[in-house]
């Protein structure tokens, strides 16, 4: 009786599991559908559903608005004059754009910030640093501080990883005037890469971003989905910012971008998408850090659904939006999805006993998200598209290694467990001459690789019971979690590992942020 009640349990865990997997595999199966199909519409010449100006289409004069640029920035010594000095050369009257530094920092940068602002304004341009003593709100305290003293009517927010190109705003800003009565809150451009190439982690880490923002994001906007905000390379209407029914800036997730901007579409704000806008920023080039950023957007999009779910169902939303954006809020889920599958499947097996024979009919979406990457790869590198999607594999190893982390994420997001706001650091890494482990924001191991060792051995345990028990499909499956922990956690220790000596190179144990 309690092996049948033990068994029942397991099958019913694989069924959510699998289900669960199913139903974000045929979420890219419907996008990927979706930009094609709004690209068919637009070779015909019809405009998009949201409005989107067709191919050609050109403003009349432009009265330049006042904007607001606003840099968030936390110990950044390697990358914030790089940030700066490419927000003062954007290409817009000088009269009408201000530059805030939002400076949190502990460390060199705040001087290094005066710096590059002191020799900007001795150029004319407006550039002024403003310093906090805390770090209380983290990035959305600071974005609320200095909105106070923004003159802007628009802001744009880029993360100190960025280098923006000096057309953004001359690009960007006409969206608004452009769409005079529909209610324009934010525009969201599209991220690119300044150093793809740098190894084989930042060229899947590319795959990845590229499939969000080339088929996710486009096509959720061309049909009128709610769609998220990235935290950097956009720009706000400041009265939707201010507005009382969106709230302003909060600091009870830890992806207050994300939060801000469903908050403003519930309350009739509208998002636009130029997928034409391009944002250079930088990929993490340690694992570590490509590790710590996955666990902070995971945490805050879970957290985002727990805070919106109500406020989603009661906002008058269409059925299909509502859906829609639970399965965009939720899709970190995926994670604790592929962990569940992981510890129940060797113990099915054990059973002798197979998952219900109903979700083979499952398996055909997990096409979806190889068919979304491959798209995306395409429309952006004709030439050699095929070789990028190639990366695919690694991509799906280090999703299936990073579930642990991004499950403990999730877990505490959904029971309310806080944390500071742990930043990914940047190097200023581009070409393959540049290191990262000198720095002393290079990472350090954390205690969680002793379970993902774990996980990788009992993933290799499932591979082995599958073969005597004849289970043959289910060993790539198991093949693909015990590599993938095993990737992670190797990866990890090399990195921490080559970190440590560096720094003891150096004639020191202690961190060294910056160069003396």
């Amino acid at each position: 009786m309690l092996n049948a009640l033990f068994l029942a349990t397991l099958q019913t865990l694989y069924a959510v599991g699998a289900t669960g997997l199913a139903i974000y595999g045929l979420q890219a199966l419907i996008l990927t559908w979706l930009k094609l199909r709004q690209e068919r519409l637009l070779r015909k010449g019809i405009s998009d559903a949201r409005g989107t100006p067709m191919p050609g289409e050109t403003l009349g004069s432009i009265v330049w608005p006042a904007v607001t640029v606003q840099l968030p920035v936390y110990n950044e010594v390697h990358v914030v004059s790089r940030l700066i000095d490419a927000c003062a050369k954007l290409d817009y009257p000088s009269a009408q754009l201000q530059v805030q530094v939002l400076d949190d920092s502990t460390d060199g940068t705040t001087a290094i910030a005066e710096r590059r602002a002191e020799y900007w304004r001795r150029q004319g341009a407006n550039v002024h640093v403003l310093h906090r003593n805390d770090r209380r709100g983290y990035k959305a305290g600071a974005l609320k501080e200095g909105l106070t003293q923004a003159t802007g009517e628009y802001v744009a927010v880029f993360d100190a990883d960025f280098v923006p190109l000096p057309d953004f705003l001359k690009r960007t800003i006409p969206t608004f005037l452009d769409k005079p009565g529909q209610n324009v809150g934010f525009v969201q451009t599209r991220w690119t890469h300044l150093n793809a190439k740098y190894s084989k982690l930042t060229k899947a880490q590319a795959l990845a971003l590229d499939g969000h923002f080339v088929v996710e994001q486009a096509a959720r906007y061309s049909v009128g989905l709610p769609f998220g905000f990235n935290g950097s390379a956009g720009v706000w209407r400041r009265a939707c910012i201010e507005d009382q029914a969106v709230g302003g800036w909060q600091d009870d997730t830890l992806c207050e971008d994300l939060d801000l901007s469903y908050r403003a579409q519930l309350a009739g704000w509208r998002g636009v998408y130029l997928d034409d806008v391009e944002a250079p920023a930088e990929l993490p080039p340690q694992l570590l850090a490509f590790k710590r950023q996955q666990f902070r957007w995971a945490k805050g999009s879970v957290a985002t659904l727990r805070k919106l779910a109500t406020r989603v169902w009661k906002g008058g939303w269409p059925a299909v939006m509502r859906t829609a954006a639970y399965v965009h809020l939720g899709g970190y889920l995926i994670h604790p999805l592929l962990l569940l599958l992981l510890l129940v499947s060797p113990l099915l097996m054990l059973f002798g006993s197979q998952p219900l024979w109903p979700l083979a009919y499952l398996s055909p979406v997990s096409v979806g998200p190889p068919a979304l990457y491959a798209l995306a790869q395409r429309r952006l590198h004709r030439q050699d598209w095929l070789r990028r999607w190639a990366h695919l594999p690694l991509l799906m190893l280090l999703g299936m290694g990073l579930s642990l982390s991004n499950s403990v994420a999730a877990w505490q997001a959904f029971f309310g467990k806080g944390g500071a706001f742990l930043r990914t650091p940047k190097f200023s890494v581009e070409s393959s001459s540049d290191a990262w482990h000198r720095s002393g924001y290079a990472l350090d191991l954390e205690p969680l690789v002793a379970a993902e060792i774990f996980l990788a051995v009992y993933a290799g345990i499932g591979c082995y019971v599958a073969a005597i028990h004849g289970q043959w499909w289910n060993l790539p499956f198991l093949a693909f979690y015990a590599c993938g922990y095993a990737l992670v956690a190797a990866v990890g220790l090399y990195e921490s590992w080559k970190a440590r000596a560096a720094r003891m190179r150096l004639g020191s144990r202690t961190a060294r942020p910056f160069p003396p």
